[in-house]
């Protein structure tokens, strides 16, 4: 294990290892603070940064965050990493890098030139990069990175910003989830997903919101797909009795110890997503899966330890989570920001900075990046900064972003953004829908000259509610 070492205004800063270093370097955050690796001060915290930028690429294949020896996620970013794609940057250092992708994002073709460098890139490094760049410098770079995925419509193509449809209820009221569903379609809301958070992990309960669901979008020939996000297992038990399940749906994260907490690993991820695919119910493509993460599941689950047995901070055990995304090649993954609570995100500026860090790094890692712009309700957050981190989002080319009825979620008790938020920063930013879904609004007579969607007194699909 190498030692790092800078002066600083005559004072020696010593970092034991790249695992210490990425810590040290991190912009602050509480979960760093709660799990003992954040930087002791704004000084610790800039010379960490230098040092990392003077890191050559190579070492991190070197220096592991998580042994390969007991961590089945190291072992798989490892073994798929691209040798010919990462010949394209070995000679970089971590601070080089930075000015490649930023050249890269301004120079001629940057999608396809940032597609072929995706596999070539460990997730510790592009959490390492992202480290050392500011906000503009994180948009700069993602918003030129396409990643196109498809089920029965087409996610992530260039302007455009899709949306889930989230239609929760706290009793999982089938009169409730409908009217949910009714409310977010005649805003033009679903394209990415319509999915329910089931209010338990019941069976019965998940298949028949499966069949409400399906029974909607089959009715109404809606080129969308729909998910109730029940536990991997209970998906793959009703897949065995029939159900209509178009996307699986899973939390995961960057340790196979977070994965254990979650009851999955990457083996039964792998074999629902072939029993998934051999439903073949997609029309346009066969992405099956929609992933759910979030900076800061590691440590809440006791499994953010890495080499040595040091804590591993927190964003750079999300970007870890990608490299497994990457593998399972889902339609949809979500950084859920500022869910977990002001003791992993404190504040507003701590959940802006990880969400344009979450969405920078899944797109740089070839991942279709959808962010939750949120808060619990005990964080020291407001709408101003949900306001704020979307429209930066919007302008990052971010694919997807959640619209909750209403902005608040009654039943998982937290803020998130509305469909008029969605509605919002499409017409500010110029942004569609998926073209698919686009057409089907279009054929409705939903949609204007612009693609804005009219008021809901224009639209036939008020027959839905009757």
């Amino acid at each position: 294990m190498r030692s790092y070492r800078r002066q600083l205004r005559g004072h020696t800063y010593a970092f034991s290892g790249l695992t210490e270093l990425l810590a040290k370097a991190s912009p602050p955050r509480s979960g760093d603070e709660l799990a003992g690796c954040a930087a002791a001060s704004a000084a610790e915290r800039v010379a960490a940064q230098w040092a990392l930028a003077d890191v050559p690429l190579p070492e991190f294949l070197e220096d592991l965050v998580v042994p390969y020896e007991s961590d089945e996620i190291t072992r798989l970013i490892v073994d798929e990493l691209d040798a010919g794609a990462f010949a394209a940057v070995s000679h970089l250092t971590v601070g080089g890098l930075r000015d490649r992708l930023l050249e890269i994002a301004a120079g001629p073709d940057p999608a396809a030139t940032l597609a072929a460098l995706a596999p070539g890139l460990m997730p510790e490094m592009a959490a390492a990069v992202s480290k050392l760049m500011r906000a503009q410098d994180l948009v700069a770079v993602a918003r030129r990175v396409e990643v196109t995925t498809a089920f029965r419509d087409t996610i992530g193509l260039p302007g455009r910003m899709a949306t889930r449809l989230q239609p929760n209820h706290p009793t999982d009221d089938p009169r409730g989830v409908a009217a949910a569903v009714l409310d977010g379609l005649l805003l033009g809301a679903g394209d990415a997903v319509i999915g329910v958070n089931p209010a338990t992990d019941s069976p019965q309960v998940t298949r028949d919101l499966l069949h409400l669901l399906d029974e909607v979008r089959s009715r109404y020939d809606i080129p969308t797909q729909t998910c109730v996000l029940a536990h991997v297992t209970t998906t793959l038990e009703l897949i065995e009795r029939g159900a209509p399940v178009d996307l699986v749906f899973q939390s995961v994260g960057g340790t196979q110890a977070t994965n254990a907490a979650f009851g999955v690993d990457v083996a039964l991820l792998d074999q629902v997503r072939a029993a998934a695919v051999d439903l073949h119910r997609g029309t346009v493509g066969e992405n099956v899966l929609y992933l759910e993460t979030g900076q800061g599941s590691s440590l809440s689950a006791g499994a953010h330890l890495g080499t040595g047995g040091r804590p591993v901070d927190q964003q750079t055990l999300e970007a870890r989570t990608y490299g497994l995304a990457r593998h399972l090649q889902p339609l949809l993954v979500n950084t859920v920001v500022g869910f977990i609570g002001p003791e992993y995100l404190y504040d507003g500026k701590q959940i802006i900075r990880a969400g344009l860090e979450d969405h920078f790094c899944g797109k740089l890692l070839g991942v279709p990046m959808g962010v939750d712009v949120c808060y619990t309700n005990h964080a020291e957050a407001d709408e101003d900064d949900t306001d704020v981190l979307l429209t930066m989002l919007g302008t990052a080319g971010c694919t997807y972003v959640i619209a909750v009825p209403g902005a608040d979620d009654a039943m998982l008790g937290y803020q998130s953004t509305s469909c008029h938020d969605a509605l919002y920063v499409r017409d500010v930013l110029g942004l569609r829908a998926a073209p698919e879904f686009e057409a089907w609004l279009d054929g409705l007579g939903m949609l204007d000259d612009r693609g804005g969607v009219l008021p809901v007194d224009a639209s036939p699909l008020l027959a839905i509610g009757r």
